[in-house]
């Protein structure tokens, strides 16, 4: 087996997270991350107004959250 450390990020994904959203609370819509989780909430609210099970609250919690990983993560 090799000894080498995996290849993955070095960062810590909740930091990232925390340091983004206070980017987006202070800039507002100023903030390169803002339109895009906005919208991915948007999108995830629409899409559990489809589903019979999922409640919009929570497609838009999802979406938003996907979006914001997505940032973070490419």
């Amino acid at each position: 087996m090799d000894d080498k450390e995996p290849q993955h990020q070095d960062h810590d994904l909740v930091s990232d997270a925390g340091d983004e959203l206070k980017g987006m609370a202070k800039e507002g819509l100023a903030h390169p991350s803002t339109k895009p989780v906005l919208t991915g909430a948007a999108v995830g609210a629409i899409a559990a107004g489809l589903l019979p099970v999922v409640t919009w609250p929570v497609g838009l919690v999802a979406g938003a959250g996907f979006m914001l990983y997505k940032r973070l993560r490419p």
